[in-house]
């Protein structure tokens, strides 16, 4: 039995200062692009590296992966944007996980259904205040037995390591 690791973060910090735009098209705030650069440092530094990352095709989702991939460029993965995923419910990420093909994954998505899917995947949820609200950047990896993504359920992930933009700019 390999081991698959799923890297599920949510979208960095975006800009409300356009009332007038799309939900869909609103991009990033400075604070979520430094956010971004952040997360990704602590996910090389760990030697957490996707082989594929799956997107949301947001606005704030496609510009927290552009500024993260920089940070990858000696591994860099495959982006694949995923329509589904934008505001997606837990069984659609399930679903959209599902068809991934390498053993990393990183999948950039939204609240509330990245705080509820990361919650379904795991055995056992962190000892952590923000695991529940997932805020913007969060970061969970975590590892499943299983030799294709096919095979991943609800309730058999565990957890090995979660992560706030906040705590790594302290």
């Amino acid at each position: 039995m390999s081991t698959l690791r799923l890297i599920l973060t949510r979208h960095a910090k975006s800009d409300w200062g356009d009332p007038t735009a799309a939900d869909q098209a609103r991009p990033l705030n400075a604070r979520g692009r430094r956010a971004a650069g952040l997360m990704a440092d602590w996910l090389v530094s760990r030697g957490d590296l996707p082989g594929e990352v799956l997107c949301s095709d947001a606005l704030r989702t496609r510009e927290t992966w552009e500024l993260m991939a920089p940070h990858f460029a000696t591994h860099p993965p495959e982006l694949v944007l995923k329509p589904a995923l934008y505001h997606a419910p837990a069984d659609v990420m399930l679903a959209v996980l599902r068809g991934a093909k390498s053993p990393v994954v990183m999948m950039i998505g939204h609240n509330p259904g990245i705080a509820e899917f990361a919650a379904r995947l795991l055995a056992r949820a962190p000892q952590d205040s923000d695991f529940t609200r997932y805020p913007t950047g969060a970061t969970l990896v975590a590892g499943f037995e299983a030799e294709t993504w096919a095979e991943v359920t609800p309730g058999s992930g565990a957890v090995i390591d979660f992560m706030t933009p906040r705590r790594l700019e302290a």
